[in-house]
């Protein structure tokens, strides 16, 4: 459950403490940030000797402090923060700003333990505070930038220089800046739940390094999105490789990394890589909003050069290059006659001016249905020749006309990471279109208009049952001290689950093979069955193409000096008997727990050389099979079933993905107990896309 963070950000009364009478402290350049803006708040100065600080009147004690103060500034070394926030607990104040670092392990786990106890709202430590421009209220110990202004993005970050680069560089203006630090009780996702509210705000940018809790970060973006703002993250820290490799071929392939982008796809949260792409989505978020589903992109400029250089880079950003209809490019034709009329359009390839209708086409672009927003491409950088800046007003005025009945985004973009030319970007500020330096970090921003609708998962009681059920079964092998459920286990619970897989039972010895051999008929795959061991096939523990009752024992008396030669320890349960079922190509699907965000599913080609080819695809689960589709898509499996170079006939993927469909299924419900899953192989058939899943490994705590 979030805090209520009123009292931080709208502070009626404010007490210093670490302000002096003497030398300049952090104290007093909060005192003077909200002096010097005329800060409305009443400001008491905390102090034991000095009477009167900056002007202000002082009390001696926290204990003298008035009834009702909203926030306290505790500039306080690291070893008096636990002492301070405990008195000011009991004098009633709500909130306190902690900006000390330097704990030792011993005050921080101190700190911590009382900052999640307390009732006063305790922000940061290791933080440099929050300001609301709208108030003119910097609780900020530092001098701040003198270009930031007040206007409609807020901004939250852990790291506070990520906050001096946003004031040192943007160039919209800005609602509320809030440095969390090191997160001890209120986190990004209370500032989140509260600007989602907010009338001053109308973008969101925050810049993380972890998220603590993923569902109150996700529950704190529905919000926002739900109040018809928009969001966009930055993460830090994705070269570290994060999650640990278990034994299943899926989970040594995956990264936190990985996890965390599959984490903001799954919510509908768009993402940028550094402060430059951050600052163009702001700038374009500000003006424009979110617009979910969007992602196609037309392209126009004076540049034949720069524009096909921004195409190349919206491909690799993943945005779409719309196609233009019948009816755009007739009347393109019309309106400039001297244009390809074609995405992206150059208008700098006609130079006879009065054959071009910059205005016209840029309106016919626009009412194409298959066009979501377009993208400007002009050189507007601060050094522009004077004759250049001259000879680029046609076509800026004419873009500027095109956007008074524009229903649909447009963006300039300068092709540089120059400055821009205030007389460029005031022009076309004034007719609603953001402006941003550099083609990548423009077109990255626009990226951000097209953020996903976040997925919804509905649960049956019938599906409620079904989890029970396994559940049930996997907690009776965990009993049994058993790190991997048996094959009857796993098969029961792909059974549960609509998963075809193929028919098979376990034998203690070859005497029972030859009593039971008939339940299942010739030819068959033999497989040892071990909790001792996890991929069979790699110490000869699958012998294929048994055809009768003679290479069955032999089999299983091979496979007994095999594992007896690799794995002397392992102890043979007994061997799987399994109907030997031969496809035209091998996937592989499974799942990897990734707490606390969920589960990851992956799919891709499959077979022994799994690890060795790397072709998987990953989501978060549940996946639909609409989603699953695209996911195998995006593989070389994908391609393949596509009918690649007619090596195979054109297959049906549909299976596949209710396979994968249902498997996320699985992920979901039991992903906490599982924590690694393999199907592998996965037996798919050419043409029909019919399959069976040939083996499976279930790992659990």
């Amino acid at each position: 459950m979030t805090r209520d963070v009123t009292s931080l950000i709208r502070p009626a009364t404010i007490a210093v403490i670490g302000a002096s009478a003497t030398k300049r402290a952090q104290g007093n350049a909060v005192i003077d940030n909200l002096l010097s803006r005329n800060c409305k708040s009443r400001i008491i100065p905390v102090h034991r000797s000095a009477g009167e600080i900056e002007g202000l009147s002082a009390v001696a004690s926290i204990e003298a402090l008035p009834e009702g103060v909203d926030l306290a500034i505790a500039s306080v070394p690291a070893a008096a923060a636990s002492e301070t926030a405990r008195a000011l607990e009991a004098r009633g104040v709500k909130s306190a700003i902690f900006f000390a670092a330097g704990f030792t392990a011993e005050e921080s786990a101190a700190f911590r333990a009382l900052a999640t106890t307390s009732r006063m709202n305790i922000h940061g430590p290791n933080c440099m505070g929050l300001i609301n421009l709208n108030d003119g209220l910097f609780l900020y110990p530092a001098t701040t930038s003198s270009k930031i202004r007040p206007g409609k993005v807020a901004f939250i970050a852990q790291s506070g220089s990520a906050a001096i680069t946003l004031m040192n560089s943007a160039e919209f203006g800005i609602s509320k800046i809030v440095t969390v630090g090191s997160e001890f009780q209120l986190t990004a996702v209370d500032y989140m739940e509260w600007l989602a509210t907010d009338p001053e705000t109308t973008a969101i940018g925050v810049v993380l390094e972890a998220i603590q809790d993923p569902e109150a970060f996700a529950h704190a973006a529905r919000s926002i999105f739900a109040n018809g703002k928009a969001l966009v993250v930055l993460k830090v820290g994705n070269s570290e490789v994060g999650s640990a490799a278990t034994l299943a071929h899926t989970g040594s392939m995956t990264s936190d990394v990985d996890t965390y982008r599959l984490y903001f796809e799954a919510n509908g949260i768009a993402t940028v890589e550094d402060y430059d792409e951050l600052n163009a989505a702001l700038e374009i978020l500000s003006r424009h909003g979110h617009r979910p589903g969007a992602k196609k992109l037309a392209i126009v400029g004076i540049s034949g050069g720069q524009t096909a250089l921004a195409c190349d880079i919206a491909s690799a950003a993943g945005l779409e290059l719309a196609t233009f209809s019948d009816t755009a490019i007739a009347r393109i034709r019309e309106v400039s006659p001297g244009t390809l009329a074609q995405n992206p359009v150059d208008f700098g390839s006609v130079t006879d001016e009065a054959a071009r209708d910059i205005t016209g086409t840029v309106k016919a672009i626009l009412a194409d249905d298959g066009v979501d927003m377009l993208a400007v491409v002009q050189d507007s950088q601060a050094g522009l020749h004077p004759k250049s800046l001259e000879s680029y007003t046609t076509p800026i005025d004419a873009y500027c006309r095109s956007a008074l009945e524009a229903a649909k985004p447009i963006v300039a973009i300068s092709a540089t990471s120059e400055e821009i030319h205030p007389e460029i970007r005031a022009k076309f500020e004034s007719h609603g279109i953001p402006i941003v330096s550099g083609l990548r970090e423009g077109i990255v921003g626009m990226r951000a208009l097209a953020s996903p609708r976040p997925r919804t998962s509905v649960k049956t009681p019938e599906a409620e049952a079904r989890k029970a059920r396994a559940r049930a079964l996997i907690e009776r092998e965990v009993r049994s001290g058993r790190s991997q459920l048996t094959a009857e286990s796993c098969l029961e619970i792909l059974a549960a689950y609509n998963i075809p897989a193929a028919r098979s039972l376990v034998v203690r010895d070859a005497a029972e093979a030859e009593t039971r051999s008939a339940e299942i008929a010739f030819p068959l795959a033999v497989k040892v069955a071990s909790k001792d061991i996890a991929h069979r096939s790699e110490l000869g523990g699958v012998m294929l193409g048994v055809t009768d009752m003679e290479g069955l024992k032999a089999a299983i008396a091979r496979i007994r000096e095999n594992v007896a030669s690799a794995a002397p320890k392992a102890v043979i349960d007994g061997f799987e008997l399994q109907q030997e079922i031969r496809g035209d190509l091998e996937a592989v699907a499974g799942f990897v727990a990734s707490p606390p965000f969920g589960v990851k599913i992956m799919a891709g080609t499959g077979g022994t050389l799994v690890e060795l080819i790397g072709d998987l695809a990953m989501g978060l689960a549940p996946l639909s099979a609409e989603e699953a589709e695209a996911l195998i898509a995006s593989t070389k499996l994908g391609t393949r079933l596509n009918g690649y170079r007619n090596l195979i006939a054109k297959t049906d993927t549909r299976p596949l993905a209710e396979l994968i469909a249902n498997l996320s299924l699985v992920a979901r419900d039991l992903g906490d107990h599982i924590t690694s899953c393999d199907l592998n192989p996965i037996m798919i058939r050419a043409g029909s896309g019919k399959l069976s899943t040939v083996d499976v490994l279930m790992t659990v705590k």
